[in-house]
């Protein structure tokens, strides 16, 4: 009768030998525990009874080796939701510049992201499809503006899933260069939403306004070519960033200014959390 052992070396798993030169079957269990207590299992078919099994079992001590402890341990579920929520390790596309108010509504909405900036919205769109980002957050409406048509249209034509929104209020301010007062400006830049949003407060100034693509290109567009009768109607972030000097702040004419984006990924779900869709206020 040959009798089966406990074996000290991985992976874990059961097989079983039947050497041509043995009758009995043996059956090898190898476990990968800190310590154990081996069980050794005996098995025949005996010659008087052709039909029956004798089982024989015996213990005996085995200490794992301490490298099999130190493996590190797979993600669970609640580390990829939590990872997901404060966007750590997320690449999160935008439209516009730095310092667009987009860019602080996907630092909102993923806090610790990597923001990559979209000349179009529809560059952003393509770039979750195309797996260069991971989410995009994109303005769908505005409380005084109302809805922005176009990335209507871009969803229809996109395969990309609605997984949460954020709203985001906006505060305009006049900008220029440094020495530039306000009496000295005759025209406005900003993105067309931005302008129609501060009607009355430019029409009382007298300023000419300029549509350009957005908010902080136009802070920038002013700062690069050190424009001495022109300002730009943005965030006080982008003021910062390019360099300029805030005339006004809170020009918008409702100070009720709210703007939803939308936060858009290729999957329906994030993995580990039991909600479909989120909202940050």
């Amino acid at each position: 009768m040959a009798a089966s052992r406990i074996v000290a070396h991985p992976p874990p798993y059961l097989h079983r030998q039947s050497p041509p030169s043995d009758a009995a079957p043996s059956l090898n269990l190898t476990l990968l525990p800190k310590r154990y207590r081996n069980l050794g299992i005996c098995a025949s078919l005996r010659g008087d009874k052709p039909h029956s099994v004798e089982l024989r079992a015996t213990t005996s001590d085995v200490v794992v080796s301490r490298d099999l402890l130190s493996l590190p341990r797979p993600l669970s579920s609640t580390q990829l939701s939590a990872s997901v929520s404060d966007g750590s390790c997320l690449r999160v596309a935008y439209q516009g510049v730095h310092g667009a108010y987009s860019e602080s509504a996907a630092q909102k909405a993923y806090p610790n992201c990597e923001a990559v900036p979209c000349e179009q919205f529809e560059t952003a769109f393509d770039a979750v499809e195309r797996w260069l980002v991971d989410r995009a957050v994109l303005p769908i409406e505005n409380s005084l503006g109302g809805s922005i048509h176009r990335n209507y249209d871009l969803l229809l034509r996109h395969s990309l899933h609605i997984v949460g929104e954020v709203n985001f209020a906006v505060c305009h301010c006049l900008m220029a260069n440094h020495g530039v007062k306000r009496e000295d400006l005759k025209r406005v830049l900003s993105h067309p939403q931005a302008l129609a949003q501060c009607e009355n407060t430019l029409t009382k100034f007298g300023l000419v306004r300029e549509a350009v693509d957005d908010t902080a290109g136009a802070a920038k567009h002013v700062a690069y070519h050190k424009l001495q009768d022109a300002g730009a109607v943005a965030s006080s972030a982008a003021a910062k960033i390019y360099g300029l000097n805030i005339l006004d702040q809170d020009i918008q004419d409702d100070s009720d200014n709210v703007t939803r984006f939308l936060m858009l990924a290729r999957e329906p779900i994030i993995p580990g959390t039991d909600r479909r869709f989120k909202v940050l206020s």
